[in-house]
Parts: structure tokens; sequence; C-alpha cells
């Protein structure tokens, strides 16, 4: 109800007997509406009951527009009563209101004012630096772009500085313990060395006394340095090879720009697919109708027949039983349950149909340019256009299948959360136990599906065969070279890693001095608004930049993955052979000491 000024008295509508101006209702009720509500029982089922009169009121304040309860922490548990008539104040129910429920209203409703003040503010920062927001977002997808660039060049330093500083970091551990050892071995006696007291108090720093410790840690220092010295020494061809695969996904992703931009065409479908699921969702959890059911009581049956008689359905629009008919419940929802299950279900499977889609199309499309044998020269003139178009055109069963696999399993996972909801507050422990043991099971069947779903992808896209051949063949082909995989997966990882963070730093570093008034841009210098929080475009820059670098690098990651198994591929199929040469990068065959042989030329004196 919109009022001139908030209320400055107490009120309940049991005084509007004597006093109806004292009423506070809406615009559309009248003088004539009110005095046609001549007594108590009128007024509460014409204007209070029907929301149109407010049953009460109270003293109150205004704050952001609002009219909000004059009352403070005293009048807690305290019955509010009207000076005039001692009334309660009464809600339209009939109950009395207290001053505790009207403060805790209050409280409610202050932080509630002042989110959506905060929120408000917020929101205005963000419509007044709009377009330096957008400004700061392109930078970030430029910069994102560049570094993937410049990857073919500091890929090796960063993996190599990093192996060195970890190597390092146990050298200096290593020595620092014996260093330690050293300087304490003749500065304790027996007594403080083997003290009893200091061992039952739990003490750390007390071990931190004894020379012994300091030995043991160098010791094992020591060894875990000697062992991860092996390890690495060990992987350092391997280590190589994932560096140059690095090199060249980031020469592929150089000569064919525009696969960058395609995760914006699965991300868009996802966002369309999850808003139809969720309408269709919504409409089969309303699609009951209602139930109207006779209230009328037959007294001269017995009990049972009377009950039965008052639930029994009935035609609200029938005359004869429109008076004792009412409505009870939404009915006639015996298949929502089994259509909402359905509805998940497909859900689940076009979901991962469409994250298929956007890994074949990227791996077709990184696959036509490790097969160029002269690159950029043979490399397709619209790659992610024809590794799209040979996805939907010969690919489509495969892509249902592969991603139906991962479905069922998602589907398996829900019932397991189900189940164990609904055991949780049993006192069965090996039950428990079994759904938890198959809640992982399922949980690494799922991740193994979606690791051999996209490798399988990336061979369907160089080969062209269906998903189960192409499946196998991947899993064989991993397990061949199992050690040159979790080589090359963790040195991405890392090498992604540190570039998403560097990019976030640096474009976060960046608006934070330009946001915050430290430094000022040409030509921008009176375009800096005044912000009521200055974090606001910051945080909003940083988190658009994190989902920039995250797409740019996912391309990244999927452009790696498929170099390599088409680099595996390339080393099973051809030996250098003028009939059957590498496609490798020279870089790549020189790490593996192979190069193609030539044809040689006719001599002149075969000529003669």
């Amino acid at each position: 109800i919109c009022v001139a000024s908030c209320p400055t008295k107490y009120f309940a509508y049991p005084l509007a007997v004597s006093s109806k101006e004292d009423l506070l209702c809406k615009d559309s009720v009248n003088a004539s509406v009110k005095a046609a509500a001549s007594n108590l029982l009128l007024i509460k089922s014409n204007l209070i009951d029907t929301d149109l009169c407010a049953a009460y009121y109270v003293d109150s304040t205004a704050l952001v527009g609002r009219c909000i309860p004059a009352i403070f922490e005293d009048t807690l548990n305290y019955a509010l009563q009207l000076n005039v008539s001692g009334t309660l104040l009464t809600a339209k129910d009939g109950t009395g209101v207290s001053g505790d429920s009207l403060n805790k209203a209050s409280e409610y409703l202050a932080k509630f004012f002042a989110l959506q003040s905060y929120v408000e503010l917020v929101f205005k920062d963000i419509v007044n630096s709009w377009w330096q927001i957008l400004a700061a977002l392109g930078v970030a997808a430029l910069f994102c772009f560049m570094w993937i660039i410049l990857l073919r060049w500091i890929a090796g330093v960063v993996v190599w500085i990093t192996i060195i500083g970890f190597l390092g970091c146990w050298v200096f551990a290593t020595a620092w313990s014996y260093y330690r050892y050293y300087m304490m071995k003749n500065s304790e006696t027996p007594q403080q060395e083997y003290s009893v007291a200091p061992l039952f108090a739990g003490e750390f720093s007390y071990y931190l006394q004894i020379r012994k410790t300091w030995l043991a840690f160098a010791c094992g220092s020591a060894t875990l340095l000697a062992i991860f010295l092996l390890i690495f020494l060990f992987l350092v061809k391997r280590i190589c090879i994932a560096i140059e695969l690095i090199k060249e996904a980031s020469r592929a992703i150089g000569n064919m720009i525009f696969v960058l931009i395609w995760p914006i065409i699965p991300f868009i479908l996802q966002l369309a697919f999850l808003g139809y699921y969720l309408v269709s969702a919504v409409y089969v959890g309303s699609m009951g109708k209602k139930n109207f059911y006779n209230n009328g009581t037959n007294t001269t049956e017995d009990n049972g027949v009377s009950y039965y008689i008052k639930r029994a359905p009935c035609d609200v629009n029938d005359a004869n039983t429109g008076k004792v008919c009412e409505f009870v419940k939404y009915g006639g929802d015996e298949y929502t349950i089994p259509l909402e299950v359905f509805l998940l279900f497909m859900f689940f499977w076009g979901m991962n149909f469409i994250i298929a889609l956007g890994q074949m199309t990227l791996a077709g499309s990184i696959a036509s340019y490790y097969w160029a044998f002269e690159k950029p020269k043979d490399i397709p003139a619209f790659p992610i256009l024809a590794a799209l178009y040979r996805s939907l055109r010969y690919h489509l069963g495969s892509l249902a299948f592969g991603s139906l696999l991962i479905a069922i399993v998602q589907m398996i996972r829900v019932f397991l959360e189900y189940v164990d909801h609904k055991i949780n507050g049993s006192q069965n422990p090996v039950a428990k136990f079994l759904v938890k043991c198959l809640k992982c099971c399922m949980w690494c069947l799922e991740k193994f599906l979606r690791f051999l779903n996209k490798n399988a992808y990336i061979l369907i896209a160089v080969h062209g065969k269906n998903f189960c051949a192409s499946a196998k063949d991947a899993f064989f082909l991993i397990m061949r070279n199992v050690v040159r995989v979790i080589v090359l997966d963790k040195v991405t990882d890392f090498v992604l890693f540190i570039s998403k963070l560097c990019c976030v730093a640096a474009v976060g570093s960046a608006s934070f001095f330009y946001f915050g008034g430290y430094f000022k841009l040409p030509f921008f210098s009176d375009k800096l608004p005044e912000f009521n929080y200055f974090w606001t475009p910051i945080i909003v820059v940083v988190v658009g930049t994190f989902i920039i670098a995250s797409l740019f690098f996912s391309v990244y990651s999927m452009a790696v993955d498929t170099l390599f198994m088409c680099f595996l591929e390339d080393l099973e199929m051809n030996d250098g052979s003028p009939e059957k040469p590498y496609y490798m990068s020279k870089g790549l065959m020189q790490v593996l000491g192979k190069k193609n042989k030539q044809l040689k030329e006719p001599s002149n004196e075969g000529k003669k």
C-alpha cells in the first residue's frame, strides 16, 4: 500500500468500526466501499481478508522508500497495545502481533534493503564503467592470444626453470638440514637430546633441537632429491617431446586463429539447451489439474462413511455441489516423476553431445594442420567449418553413442546420490559404506569415459572410423605410450596453469592501477567515473579474464591432445621413407632423432 507518509500511531482493524478513516487501503478502495462495510464482520470479510486494507499498522519511520516499524530492542516479547482501547494488534487471521515479531521483521527488512542498496550501487558502478570493462576484457582476450603465440618460445623456458627450481628446493633442504646437524653436533648434551618430558608434551619445537632430527631431514631430503633427479633424467626425452608438442600447438593456433572463437558456439548451444530443459521441467512439474472434494458431512452415517463422503471428488461448476466443493490440491501427477527423470537423462545426454561436437570439431581442424605435409600451404582454407561439416555429416552416431555412455553413468550417480540421501539417517554402516564405494567407482568411471571419449573423437576425426573401433584404437594406443601420456598431461596442465595465472594476474593488476586512479592513460584521463566501490569493475574484469583465459586455453589443451594422438599415429604408421614420410615437425623429429629420407636424384652417368 502506498501512503503519503508513514503512520505515527498504532492501529488494528477492530477499531475501524468507529473510525474507518484510519484504515490504510489500496487506491482502488474509495469511501463508498469503506462505508458499505458497516460492521466488524463485513470489514474483515470485504476489506481485510481480500487484502484491500491493512489489518494493522504501527508507528513507523521511512527507510529507502519503505515504512519500517519504529521499535527498539527493549520492546522484545512485549505485546504492543493501542493507547485508546488497549486492544492487541491483530493480524487478519486473528493472531496477536508481538514486539518480538515486529522487531525481527524490521531486522530482516533492514538487511534486505541494505543488500538491495548495495546491489544497486554495484550495478550503478558497472553501468557507469561498462565501456572500460569491455575494453579491459578485449585487452584480456588479446593478451591471452599473444600469450598463446609466445608459448612457442617460452614453453621450454617455463618448464625447465620450474624443474630446476623444484630440484633446487630439495638441494637447499638437504644442505640446510646437514648444516643444522653439523652446527648442533657439539652443542647438545645426551640429557638434552634424550629428555623424556618433552616427548610426552608433544612439542614439535623440541624435536627441532635434536641433531638427529636434522640428520633424518638431511637423509630424507637427499633420498627424495636422488629419486626426483633420476625420474627427471629418465623422462628428459619425454619432457622434450611434451614441450615440442606445446610449441607445435602454438604454431597450429597461430595458423588457424578462428579456432579460438569456436568454444563460444558450444557455450551458446549449452545455454540454450539448459534454458529449454528448465522450461520443460517447470511445465512438467506444474501439469497437474485442480482437485476438488466435497466438504459436506453426512451425520446420519458412521464416521467412516461420513469421512468418505466428505472427501468425495466433486464438480465445482455443478450448482448442486458448488457450495460444498472446495479446492484441495493439484492432482494427476502420477507421471510427473518419470517424466522429470526422463528430462534429466535427456539433459545429460544433450549437454554431453554438445561437448562431444565441440571436441570433435576442434580435433578435426587441428588434425588437418598436423597432417598437412607442407605447412601452412596444405592447410584447408576453412578448417573449422570443414571439421564441423564432417562431424555433422558422417559422425553424428558416434557423437550420440559416446555422449550416451557418459549420460548413463551420470544418471547412475544421481540415483546413488538419492540412495545416499535416503540412508543418511539410518544405522546401517555397511549400506553406507557400499554406497560410498559405488559413488567413488562411478565418479572414476565417468572421468575415464570422458578421457577415452575425447581421444576416441580425435581418432574419429583422423581416420573416420566408428566410435567403438576408434575407442579401442585410442585405448591401446595410449596403453602402448602410457608414460608419454602421463608426462604430456602433467606438463601441459602445469604450463596452462601458469599461463592462466599470468594472464589473470597481469590484467587484474592493470585494472587495479587504472580503476584505482593510480595512473591515467592518454586520452582517458577524464573518462574515469566516480565509483561507490572501486573494486567492482576490477572484480568483474578479473572474473571475465578468467573465463576468457579458460576458453582460450581449453582450445590450446585440446590442440595439444590432438597433436599428441596424431604424433603417436604418425610414429606407428610411418617410417620416414619416401613412401611413408613423417608428418611431424622438424623439432619433434630432432628430439626423436628421426628424419625423412629423400629420393635419390639419378646421377648424370645413369642418364648417359
